[in-house]
């Protein structure tokens, strides 16, 4: 069998792996294994905190619309009911938007929500 010499490959992958880790302190920077470890273990932190913003932002925008509605008399809950009587179709994070940048916009929804509602 013929020899297989492999110092380019593992040179390029050493050499990419240290890339991915500049910016790590001590030998998490410095050292192939230290550093391989802790990049493959901060692929998964951004992994699972990619999913995790979506969560956070949509959480926030709740927050955001539940404030607003109370500012109306109503709770989160109800409002949402109302904007599906009503048959307004708009997302969570654009009537966040609404409520913090253009409360006047807002005032009107929530009265065509309270409008819809049953008494």
């Amino acid at each position: 069998m013929s020899r297989v010499k492999r110092g380019n490959v593992s040179r390029q992958r050493h050499k990419k792996v240290l890339k991915l880790a500049k910016g790590f302190r001590g030998a998490r920077s410095k050292l192939f294994k230290v550093a391989n470890q802790a990049v493959m273990k901060s692929l998964k932190y951004a992994y699972r905190d990619r999913r995790n913003k979506r969560r956070d932002l949509r959480r926030l925008w709740i927050t955001r619309i539940n404030a607003a509605a109370r500012l109306h008399g109503m709770s989160y809950s109800r409002f949402i009911f109302g904007l599906q009587k009503a048959g307004i179709n708009l997302n969570r994070k654009y009537l966040a938007d609404l409520a913090a940048q253009q409360p006047e916009a807002f005032d009107k929804l929530a009265g065509q929500v309270k409008a819809a509602l049953p008494q």
